[in-house]
């Protein structure tokens, strides 16, 4: 069966016959994601998802039965499939949705879990219904008396935003999970989600290494020298302009994730080489790195009139230590009054 419709792009009715409704249903109760399935057909992610909804190919939330079907349960764990029955039941409460982190591994640590479970707190403070998006079973955020409804899905744009658009919250949370729902800010920004706190083009701003640059340079607050780039020849122009060692990281990370101290050019090639993240859309970052530079975490909180900075805390190791694993002191005991003042 093929399909052509006036309702569906030229794009998505080309799809349609390569790829009939039997065959989507199929891939995706087999697990295959739109992503993938764009990647196969060679054509993009949006056209699969107009395709797919053509169809009526959309997946159910059911309920976790955590009685094992041996007494009535009734809870708020829940997860898609490709099913009939849809089993979570939509509340008129006015409700935020906040997103996890997933699993945990550098840059995406426990103290992001630590943020959403506060978040729901002091939601549920105010009188709104909390919805928790995690797909990581050892976080405290995924207990069962935090959240109100708790979603067990993974942190991809295509299962997020059919949670959204089955629960139609008055918004989202995406800065507290760490950089996996912060990825995801633009995407469901241009899908016309409500994104609460920080935009998804502050968390841009803050993430591309050229515009954050330039605001600090705008701000003229003192900084590294640096550059992008997206090819070998490229990095070694860099280097020859700032000199090694160099600091070099891929494009929106946060933590130590990939990053690596470069003092010649025989380790940058070898980096680039093995990197697998380098493109103009995601390019790599080279920084000129401060071996005699000390660190400091700086805890600070700010909406759109004042930022109080709540601790300042001095690192015992030296600079390029992951903050992770270093020692922290506070209150600090060594800062030139001119970088306070900045």
């Amino acid at each position: 069966m093929t399909t052509s419709s006036p309702e569906l792009s030229e794009q998505a009715q080309a799809l349609s016959q390569k790829l009939p409704a039997p065959a989507m249903k199929k891939a995706k109760e087999h697990g295959f994601s739109d992503f993938q399935i764009a990647t196969i057909f060679e054509t993009t992610e949006p056209t699969v998802k107009e395709l797919r909804n053509h169809y009526g190919v959309v997946s159910v939330f059911k309920t976790v039965d955590t009685c094992a079907a041996e007494f009535n349960a009734s809870t708020p764990y829940h997860y898609s499939a490709y099913d009939e029955e849809n089993e979570s039941v939509r509340s008129g409460n006015k409700k935020v949705i906040i997103l996890g982190g997933g699993p945990n591994r550098i840059g995406q640590g426990i103290e992001f879990d630590y943020c959403c479970v506060q978040a729901v707190f002091s939601l549920r403070e105010a009188g709104y219904e909390t919805i928790m998006v995690n797909c990581n079973p050892e976080t405290v955020s995924t207990d069962y008396d935090i959240a109100d409804k708790l979603y067990f899905e993974p942190l991809t744009f295509e299962d997020t935003i059919r949670i959204i658009e089955h629960e139609q919250p008055l918004g989202v949370i995406v800065s507290f999970g760490g950089q996996t729902p912060l990825k995801l800010s633009t995407k469901l920004d241009a899908a016309g989600v409500n994104i609460l706190g920080t935009s998804s083009d502050g968390i841009d701003l803050a993430e591309d290494r050229k515009r954050f640059g330039a605001l600090l340079e705008e701000l003229d607050i003192p900084h590294p020298c640096y550059g992008t780039a997206t090819t070998l020849e490229e990095a070694k122009e860099i280097t020859r302009r700032i000199g090694y060692p160099v600091l070099v990281r891929p494009s929106y990370v946060l933590g130590g994730r990939a990053m690596k101290i470069i003092y010649n050019d025989d380790s940058l090639k070898e980096y680039v080489d093995q990197a697998l993240f380098i493109s103009e859309k995601y390019p790599l970052l080279i920084d000129h790195f401060l071996e005699t530079a000390v660190e400091f975490d700086i805890d600070a909180l700010a909406d759109d009139t004042d930022c109080v900075i709540s601790g300042i805390m001095q690192h015992v190791e030296a600079a390029g230590i992951h903050s992770g694993d270093s020692t922290s002191i506070l209150p600090y005991y060594n800062m030139d009054p001119a970088a306070i003042a900045t």
